[in-house]
């Protein structure tokens, strides 16, 4: 499931240049059927712009699966799988055939005049991802040391591409036939196999194959030629037409419904950026019938969705051949569609796809919406590394003065070399070293550490505050040569506990070592979750027992699904992006952070949703997160929640 979501993120770079080359496509084909003039220079336009890139999506998947599956990766990924994509497609093209074969072209399997399709593209993303991550760092003897490290991934990925296409000159044939045939059963079947039709219409979009079983259904494969029939009104009307009517309703509402579940459902802190995808989208599903922006933003997040979404098709399309309504494309199945084939001979009540089309985009909508919150589905908005998310500060600008502290952090843990791996919590940094004993905890709390832990093995823990995501962040760039630590390095030090999102320092930017202003003052606040209080010194964790990060409270909480609310009137100064901490700045100028349960940052935010975001300003009860406990506890996690002052440890919590 991992491996999956990871590629559905790293589609959604080329997916989301679609939307608009497919409203120019589809504009463009409107212009030309409208006057009726193939050469209609306006129409033509606009129809080459959007073909330039809806007729290459395959190799967009490609650059985009080799950039986004890579690690750390930069543009010789890109051009690994571009380099895959050249060889594969040039050896298994109809002319490479027809030469390996000693036959005329026209000789030459069916099969291979269809290779240049998504399955293939994403196959060699993968090899170009692959071959980057292996061999990037590769050296080899001097005589070869010009193709020493990412001049060598390139050509790795050439090398594998020719085995990967030998393989598929023998099995992609098999697989074409195998489907074709398998269209040809389904003929007999009537509605039962046009709704198994729509349903492996649907399945086969990710893999390309899909195509396969179009050639049945709507050309001359097996004598049924339902799309050509259809626009020259040649056909028989009630009969032509049949295995394209039932697409409509899915693509112009069903799944626009669809894309209003998944945006109702995004965590606030993305909504925006989700919309932007889910909008677009809807649009082009809506106007044009290209569905791919909308079926890839969730196919591989949430495969579940997907598998639904087919099984809606197919029911959609048998249950459309037993009504009497016949609609045809010759684009796809939307609204330009709709209107240009109303006016054929074969149009039969094409007006009744709007009600039914209604009734599917309410299904979509609850459907999608219940399926996404009752498993947590990690759609579009809901997943902390969605590409375009607020999970991190990757690809963004990092301030000077976290630069500064990860320079002085890295030495302090023993150098470069003794850290195998950095990870972050809401407060500390979560790291693996060679050797913890080479860590020199002074030099970390000089540099702005609030302390060290050793839970044992080679972990170490370093108590930061919630700024520690941008140190984790500048400590990698500089790892992996992507920043340089600043000339006056040794002398800066970023307020650790300031409330620091984007870049932006929250109302109390105190030390919190020594704030400005500690009084030892007395913080009544609201309990944010129903339960037992208990004395921070009771929490199981020195960070928070031994009050590291602050004075403070914790509550031992009750029932399984809850809220946890404002503890104060405030504003949120800091969500974690996997949502099981919030920080708020009071109105009385407190910092306070809710950590929900211990290690629950291991869940990757299964359990928890933000309701609330950075920047919102609250009152006493508000909801800030909803939090899952018994998927915490089912998870092995202690439910207990510290609430700790951030910056006066002189205070005291009573609640």
């Amino acid at each position: 499931m991992k491996f999956l979501q990871r590629l559905g993120r790293s589609l959604m770079l080329p997916v989301a240049v679609l939307p608009v080359a497919a409203i120019f496509s589809g504009v463009g084909y409107w212009i030309t059927t409208a006057t009726g003039n193939p050469n209609n220079v306006v129409g033509a336009f606009l129809g080459a712009a959007g073909g330039a890139l809806l007729n290459n999506m395959p190799l967009l998947f490609a650059l985009g699966v080799a950039i986004g599956m890579a690690k750390k990766s930069d543009g010789t990924s890109a051009l690994s799988g571009l380099a895959s994509w050249l060889v594969v497609t040039t050896l298994l093209s109809p002319e490479t055939m027809a030469l390996l074969r000693g036959i005329e072209e026209e000789a030459v399997p069916a099969a291979f005049g269809k290779v240049e399709n998504v399955f293939v593209g994403i196959i060699c993303g993968l090899i170009g991802a692959w071959s980057y991550d292996k061999f990037k760092d590769t050296k080899l003897p001097d005589a070869l040391a010009f193709f020493s490290g990412k001049r060598s991934v390139a050509i790795v990925s050439a090398a594998i591409s020719v085995v990967a296409a030998l393989i598929l000159m023998f099995v992609w044939p098999i697989v074409f036939a195998g489907l074709v045939a398998f269209g040809e059963l389904m003929l007999g079947m009537g509605p039962i196999g046009t709704g198994l039709f729509g349903f492996f219409n649907r399945l086969l979009i990710p893999l390309g194959l899909h195509h396969a079983l179009n050639s049945v259904f709507w050309f001359d494969v097996a004598g049924i030629n339902d799309l050509p029939n259809y626009l020259s009104g040649e056909g028989t009307k009630g009969t032509t037409g049949q295995y394209m009517t039932g697409f409509f309703p899915i693509m112009m509402f069903g799944l626009p419904g669809a894309a209003l579940a998944m945006y109702t459902t995004a965590k606030t802190n993305q909504r925006k950026l989700a919309a932007a995808l889910l909008l677009s989208g809807a649009i082009s599903s809506i106007l044009v019938g290209v569905t791919e922006p909308l079926e890839f933003a969730f196919m591989f997040l949430a495969p579940v969705l997907y598998v639904v979404h087919a099984l809606f098709t197919g029911i959609s399309m048998a249950v459309m051949q037993l009504l009497p309504i016949r609609a045809g494309f010759g684009f796809s199945a939307g609204f330009i569609d709709l209107l240009l084939g109303s006016q054929s001979p074969m149009a039969e009540n094409p007006w009744m796809v709007v009600p039914i089309g209604l009734f599917w985009f309410v299904v979509y909508f609850l459907v999608f919406r219940w399926m996404i919150l009752r498993f947590d589905l990690k759609t579009p908005g809901r997943d902390d590394a969605w590409e375009g998310g607020e999970g991190g500060a990757e690809g963004s600008e990092i301030r000077k003065d976290f630069l500064a502290t990860a320079a002085a952090f890295i030495p302090a843990l023993g150098g470069q070399r003794n850290i195998l791996e950095v990870e972050n919590c809401a407060t500390r940094l979560r790291m693996e070293l060679e050797d913890p004993s080479a860590v020199d905890e002074a030099a970390l709390k000089r540099a702005g550490a609030a302390g060290v832990m050793k839970p044992g093995g080679k972990s170490v823990q370093v108590i930061y505050g919630l700024n520690v995501q941008f140190v984790k962040d500048a400590m990698e760039a500089i790892m992996s040569g992507e920043a340089e630590a600043p000339a006056d390095a040794a002398v800066a030090e970023p307020a650790r506990s300031a409330a620091v999102v984007g870049g932006a320092t929250g109302s109390s930017s105190a030390d919190a070592s020594s704030p400005s202003g500690s009084t030892g003052r007395v913080l009544r606040l609201r309990r944010p979750l129903e339960g037992r209080v208990v004395p921070l010194s009771e929490v199981p964790d020195p960070t928070f027992s031994g009050e590291v990060m602050g004075p403070g409270a914790a509550v031992e909480p009750e029932g399984d699904e809850v809220d946890v609310v404002a503890p104060a009137a405030g504003r949120v100064s800091h969500i974690f992006d996997t949502g099981h901490a919030v920080a708020l700045t009071l109105e009385s100028g407190a910092d306070v952070l809710i950590h929900v349960g211990l290690d629950t940052v291991e869940m990757k935010g299964h359990g928890f949703r933000p309701l609330v975001a950075v920047g919102d300003e609250v009152l006493e009860g508000q909801p800030l997160l909803r939090v899952d406990l018994a998927a915490v506890r089912a998870a092995g996690h202690p439910t207990i929640t510290p609430v700790v002052v951030l910056n006066d440890p002189s205070a005291r919590i009573e609640m």
